[in-house]
């Protein structure tokens, strides 16, 4: 790069060349399926053997990594180092039982440990297919999926013209499978593989909203009534963090059907979006998930990432309003 034009013959003075840190993207923490299992393993190591207070080397051989690799992996993905992860589980635990909390939910997510994550920065408009659509089960509809690194591994994503209908992950059942669940919930629809829009999408949903300019993340979705009651009660309580089956239930207008509210959280078709996996059992424990509970337990790590980097300001952070339409 040309820099400056001095007189003829003159020397200027050379000048150390500044040093200019690498500009953090939003997709620094994007990871395939491989990369991902290994945080995952290490984030279920820590979680279990915290009262150890283990050593970054016996973390790191949880995932199978030397110490090195591990901690810039998890940096990277986290934005927090692996010794920083595990002061702050040692603290959230600490907490929980000093402060008595009437149940160990209340107790490990209080005095504002848990808070909306990089999500709920974006505005999400949930839309259900019409009646005809949903009978017509995407009969000339058309579908462009593809496949994207995330923070959670490779998933699949689908949008429609109306917006994202499908987000899933694929793991060891590798793409042919994915590409069958997708297509097992729009049997009609014409399906076009763009992986580059997919990763525009994830891109969008994962990072911010850096892609979408501050425009709303509409999702396209096909269900029962009573199922989309539930999904959007999820992106209402469940927004700002954990929740229980029972405040789903409540919210979606079915107080005691905490079974049939489970069911619909399993079927929800667009993963992290719509935030099944902030949904966790009374006692606190995570329950289940159908992209598996390592996944889970990321997805609850990730997101408490900034409370981890800034705690102080953490503590004092209360949900925001969430825009919603239904």
């Amino acid at each position: 790069m040309r820099l400056g034009g001095g007189r003829k013959n003159r020397v200027a003075q050379r000048l150390p060349a500044p040093i200019i840190p690498p500009m953090k993207t939003p997709s620094d923490s994007f990871v395939d399926s491989r990369d991902f299992g290994r945080i995952a393993r290490a984030i279920r190591f820590i979680d279990a053997h915290y009262r150890e207070q283990p050593r970054l080397a016996t973390i790191a051989a949880s995932a199978g990594l030397s110490e090195f690799h591990f901690n810039r992996l998890f940096r990277r993905w986290a934005g927090v180092t692996p010794r920083q992860y595990l002061a702050f589980v040692t603290a959230r635990a600490a907490r929980g039982a000093l402060e008595e909390e009437s149940s160990v939910l209340d107790a490990a997510y209080s005095a504002g440990l848990s808070g909306p994550g990089r999500l709920h920065d974006l505005l999400v408009t949930l839309d259900a297919v019409t009646p005809g659509e949903l009978k017509a089960r995407g009969a000339g509809l058309e579908i462009r999926y593809g496949f994207s690194d995330t923070p959670f591994g490779t998933a699949i994503v689908a949008r429609t013209a109306r917006g994202v209908c499908h987000l899933g992950f694929e793991d060891r059942r590798g793409e042919r499978a994915a590409l069958a669940g997708l297509a097992g919930r729009w049997e009609r629809a014409h399906l076009t593989r763009s992986d580059e829009d997919a990763q525009r999408t994830a891109l969008e949903i994962f990072g911010s909203g850096h892609a979408s300019g501050g425009t709303p993340l509409r999702l396209a979705v096909r269900g029962t009534n009573f199922q989309l009651k539930v999904w959007q009660a999820l992106l209402e309580v469940g927004a700002g963090g954990p929740t229980t089956y029972r405040a789903v239930a409540q919210a979606a207008g079915a107080p005691g059907a905490e079974r049939a509210v489970g069911n619909a959280v399993g079927a929800n078709p667009v993963a992290w979006v719509i935030p099944c996996h902030n949904v966790l059992r009374a006692d606190g424990s995570l329950g289940g998930y159908q992209w598996g509970q390592e996944r889970k337990r990321a997805m609850l790590a990730w997101a408490e990432r900034d409370i981890i980097r800034s705690p102080r300001e953490g503590a004092r952070r209360l949900p925001t309003d969430q825009s919603l339409s239904a």
